[in-house]
């Protein structure tokens, strides 16, 4: 949905908001200045601003040094864009902070100074990307994939498929007459020792793709 470019009313508390125009983001965000700080955002428009390296300077400057009335938070508020009754949702997976979210047209409102305590709960987006994994897997009912488990199998079946191409090389080379055999011939030997080589990667490669996550 395209960044709305009528005056509405809040949904908090009923004051009008004021367009507030953010130049990083590109758009325009719904802030009751003049009544209780809350801040409403248009479809997807609230991603842009929720983390800590997200240039918020023309929002905060607007609330800056300003006296807010209190609002029932847990009265259901009506979407100022497009009336539907909007639901309380959890902003992050870390279930610590409620917005007013519109399931009709994907606006969301935040109470005053909401925003602030969501932008810091991840430093980085690798931290709320785990997060998420996270509770996607615990929906989900089964047990996320720890990477160092990943890891030390994979590792395992690295090793167990080199050792493996090890003595099927070495087999190679003794049906090949051995090296010593060759040595005369460097040619045929520098042939022997790298198709004996490419064994051995491609049994190490063949044990990592069959390798799974073992248990602790």
């Amino acid at each position: 949905m395209a960044d709305n470019n009528e005056i509405i009313q809040c949904p908090a508390c009923g004051e009008k908001m004021v367009k507030v125009f953010m130049p990083s983001q590109g758009v325009n965000l719904d802030v009751c200045v003049n009544g209780c700080g809350g801040i409403y955002f248009d479809n997807r428009e609230f991603s842009k601003f929720d983390a800590p390296h997200d240039d918020i300077t023309p929002l905060m400057d607007v609330l800056k040094n300003k006296q807010f009335n209190k609002i029932d938070e847990a009265k259901i508020r009506k979407c100022p864009v497009c009336k539907a009754n909007m639901v309380k949702n959890y902003a992050s997976p870390k279930h610590e902070i409620q917005v007013d979210e519109c399931y009709s047209c994907g606006g969301k409102f935040l109470d005053y100074q909401e925003l602030d305590k969501i932008r810091t709960q991840y430093t980085t987006e690798e931290e709320r990307a785990a997060d998420v994994m996270k509770q996607l897997y615990s929906d989900l009912g089964i047990e996320q994939p720890s990477f160092k488990k990943m890891n030390k199998q994979w590792m395992k079946g690295v090793f167990c498929g080199f050792i493996f191409g090890i003595i099927i090389a070495g087999i190679f080379l003794y049906k090949s007459n051995s090296i010593i055999a060759l040595s005369s011939n460097k040619t045929a030997a520098a042939s022997s020792i790298a198709i004996a080589a490419g064994i051995c990667l491609i049994s190490a490669g063949i044990g990592a793709l069959f390798s799974k996550p073992g248990k602790e």
